[in-house]
């Protein structure tokens, strides 16, 4: 008897305009291999220091991929749009929430309490896209 298996991965970053998609992913070490959430964050906010909020449009970005047992793929994108901040704010949520500001909620990502950010999140968006992308291939019922 013969079993079929799946993969499944995923990953996620943090893209930036002005920064030509930056960190992306290298967003959880851009500070060096040694970092931490801090030191991403600082340098972020250095590196787009003196540029006006227009210029500091950001999206948190995941993509899901599925491979088939022969080889062909199904991928998922989800994003959740919003603009780098100078100052963080917020104590909620990891990584780079604190300087991560949500436009339609006027709330950085940190300060979101976890209902709001999972309406809103790239994963969750992504989680979204790839159950339709499943109920089209005829799986998600299975």
């Amino acid at each position: 008897k013969s079993e079929a298996w799946f993969a499944i991965a995923d990953d996620s970053g943090l893209s930036v305009d002005a920064l030509d998609g930056a960190p992306g992913v290298y967003s959880a070490r851009f500070a060096g291999e040694e970092c931490d959430d801090e030191k991403n964050n600082l340098k972020l906010m250095k590196l787009l220091e003196g540029l006006s909020a227009e210029e500091k449009k950001a999206q948190f970005v995941s993509v899901i991929t599925l491979v088939y047992p022969n080889g062909d793929t199904l991928v998922a994108r989800g994003e959740c749009p919003g603009r780098i901040i100078e100052v963080p704010t917020g104590e909620n949520g990891f990584g780079y929430d604190p300087i991560f500001f949500y436009p339609p909620l006027g709330k950085t990502t940190a300060e979101l309490d976890p209902e709001e950010k999972n309406a809103v999140s790239h994963r969750g968006n992504a989680l979204k896209v790839f159950y339709e992308k499943l109920k089209e291939a005829g799986y998600a019922d299975k």
